[in-house]
């Protein structure tokens, strides 16, 4: 090994040391916030939020650390997606220090510890959330590809427990209980947003290693309509067509009637096959609605259909009906061709605003 060569592999085990370190300071952080919520334990709190500035510190002398390794280094493939995948993981960790203060300040502020229920369940979530952390670092550190696989997929069961939990804090009384409820509300935010940050490292890690990039999101978007025999099969089938690439496009429909045959005659006109659309059953409970991004009802309020919506579910209502003025009746190709161009626009514009310009 030549002396260059020696040179920029002490730097990179520097870097990858003072990385470690930091990423271990702000692991520390967000248990010891979470344990100051748990026994309500001011002094722990308080130290938490003053051992930030540490976690602060440490994040400006990586990030000047890599930009002089690149500047003095001038590094290749493999070393700068390193340095790279460094700086943005150095910033991530940064943010952990964050959640950590935030929760910190929320347990400062709880009139006196949370329920036996709402303990019991940040335990279990934060346990499988910092075992997550633990475990993107781990592979962050080590260039684990198969480590940082395996704890994104972590990520996918943590979200349909934060809704449980979500409907739990709704349940409160007096005013004292509803700012403490408030607090609750936070701080298991801030641990969802752990996970989030503990799945980013491990992407980080991928790009370190083998040079993937980070995968745009592919949401699910669920279209509802009262029969689910017209509106709905057409949202997904001019959505699959137009935009193939952008969303997974579903529909379902209360009554679940038959495919109605002048709009699959005139959908097969312009190009589409709507036989080939097949509905979801219709649930309306908040866990059926729940792995969906979006849900958009094309006939009438939400609410009519799903009384209660995940936290992390959005909901849209169209108004896609033409004017009935001047034509027969709702089986009439200028009806159709109405109908047809309204929810093209609608689409348009949703998957454009989910995706930005040139979505596909």
């Amino acid at each position: 090994m030549s002396h260059y060569e020696q040179r920029l592999q002490q730097d990179l085990d520097n870097i990858q040391r003072r990385v470690g370190a930091l990423a271990r300071d702000a692991e520390q952080a967000v248990a010891n916030s979470l344990q100051a919520v748990k026994t309500g334990s001011r002094k722990l709190a308080y130290r938490t939020i003053l051992e930030d500035g540490k976690i602060n510190r440490a994040h400006t002398e990586l990030n000047k650390a890599c930009f002089r390794f690149i500047a003095v280094h001038l590094p290749s493939a493999g070393p700068l997606r390193l340095v790279e995948s460094v700086v943005r993981t150095s910033i991530q960790l940064e943010r952990l220090g964050d959640y950590a203060v935030t929760i910190s300040r929320e347990a400062i502020q709880m009139s006196k510890p949370p329920k036996e229920l709402l303990v019991r369940q940040l335990e279990l979530i934060s346990r499988d959330v910092l075992l997550m952390l633990d475990q993107s670092i781990s592979a962050f550190s080590e260039s684990n590809e198969e480590k940082a696989r395996t704890t994104m997929n972590m990520a996918s069961s943590i979200e349909p427990r934060m809704d449980v939990v979500y409907s739990d804090l709704i349940d409160v009384g007096d005013s004292a209980r509803v700012r403490d409820s408030l607090s609750m509300f936070v701080i298991f935010n801030m641990v969802k947003r752990v996970s989030d940050q503990a799945k980013n490292i491990c992407e980080e890690a991928l790009f370190a290693i083998s040079g993937e990039y980070k995968q745009a999101a592919r949401h699910k978007i669920l279209f509802v309509d009262e029969e689910g025999s017209r509106l709905a099969p057409m949202a997904v089938a001019i959505a699959r067509k137009l935009f193939p690439d952008s969303a997974d496009y579903l529909y379902t429909g209360r009554q679940a009637r038959p495919l109605d045959s002048a709009t699959v005659s005139f959908m097969q006109r312009h190009g589409y096959e709507l036989e080939s659309t097949e509905p979801v059953e219709f649930d309306p409970s908040p866990e059926g609605v729940g792995e969906y991004f979006v849900v958009v009802s094309l006939d009438s309020a939400v609410a009519s259909y799903f009384p209660t919506l995940p936290f992390h579910t959005s909901a849209l209502e169209w108004d896609v009906e033409p004017d009935m003025s001047g034509i027969a009746d709702i089986s009439d190709d200028s009806f159709l061709e109405e109908l047809y161009r309204g929810i093209v626009a609608n689409v348009s514009d949703l998957v454009e605003m989910m995706t930005g310009k040139g979505a596909v």
